[in-house]
């Protein structure tokens, strides 16, 4: 099988995700009306299984691409580390030989990303990244499409990130480098982007301590939980990043027509006010919603079914 694997944004390119954002859109306004469990017409995965491997806990990432390889007419195999024989010791680099000869594609969402790698270096079907410590290309795919669908163009957009320097401030940073639009993160020193991921933003990327000065004419304002899953010393943390809340006062600095996105969960009093979240300038549920068509297109990419063919 020829395949491509999606570990970061940088496998696609910038003309790949531009196709991959072309076809979620394009496939989310061909579904309207359906219900959620029909089959889209052309079923272009009928036959093919997407085994879904969680070492960490997922509600919008198990349900999206469950649904989504459903909606593409295949089907789903879902495994974690307390059922598999991963949780008992056996190598990721076995696990991806034995789940390429039962299916199709494999999806992983965990921690440390050298276990991403090996599952992709020993796999003999595309790997697809769900999550690691380390970044999150599957939600900035739907990030930029809810972009889109607001009416803003990606070229030359200001977008301002408000708190921890994680993991999927990492892949906004990348898609800034794709893209051409300019993030300006404004995070706690103790909690900044490595280097070596600014640098990924190709000069469109800055990091700033100043809310402020982050989201001065900025058209889209992000933030994410600050305690990730796993994390350990919390209260220290929250004190840090206390001054990097969004709320209505700080919204008012970015432009008048400026959005909100959060990936979600949100602890509504901690990284943003409930004023802001659920307000009007808020995209945070069609932006959940575009996960599913997202990991769609991101899974016709990876068989070579959209963008330039697989050599």
């Amino acid at each position: 099988m020829t395949y491509r694997n999606f570990l970061s944004l940088s496998d696609a390119g910038p003309d790949g995700l531009a196709a991959i954002l072309a076809e979620a859109i394009d496939r989310k306004a061909a579904r309207a009306g359906l219900p959620k469990g029909a089959v889209d017409p052309d079923a272009p995965l009928a036959g093919h299984t997407l085994a879904m491997v969680f070492e960490k806990n997922s509600t919008r990432t198990r349900v999206s691409f469950e649904m989504a390889i459903r909606q593409l007419g295949g089907n789903s195999v879902i495994l974690d580390a307390a059922t598999t024989q991963l949780g008992r010791g056996e190598t990721v680099a076995d696990t991806a030989r034995v789940l390429s000869g039962y299916c199709d594609a494999i999806m992983v969402r965990t921690d440390d990303h050298t276990k991403l790698l090996e599952m992709a270096d020993y796999a003999s079907v595309p790997v697809i990244n769900g999550l690691t410590d380390d970044s999150h290309p599957c939600q900035i795919v739907a990030d930029l499409q809810t972009i889109l669908e607001s009416g803003k163009a990606l070229p030359g957009l200001k977008v301002a990130w408000l708190g921890d320097g994680n993991n999927v401030l990492a892949s906004i940073v990348e898609a800034a480098g794709l893209m051409q639009f300019d993030v300006v993160a404004a995070c706690p020193q103790s909690f900044s982007l490595p280097d070596a991921a600014m640098a990924l933003g190709k000069g469109r990327a800055s990091c700033v301590n100043d809310p402020a000065e982050a989201v001065a004419g900025a058209d889209i304002i992000v933030t994410d939980t600050w305690i990730s899953m796993g994390q350990l010393h919390a209260e220290a943390k929250l004190a840090a990043l206390t001054p990097y809340q969004v709320d209505a006062a700080l919204m008012a600095k970015a432009k008048p027509d400026a959005k909100f996105l959060h990936c979600l969960p949100a602890h509504r009093g901690e990284e943003v006010t409930p004023e802001v979240i659920d307000g009007p300038q808020s995209l945070i549920w069609p932006e959940a919603e575009n996960r599913l068509h997202g990991q769609k297109a991101v899974l016709r990419w990876c068989f070579g079914q959209i963008g330039s063919s697989i050599g």
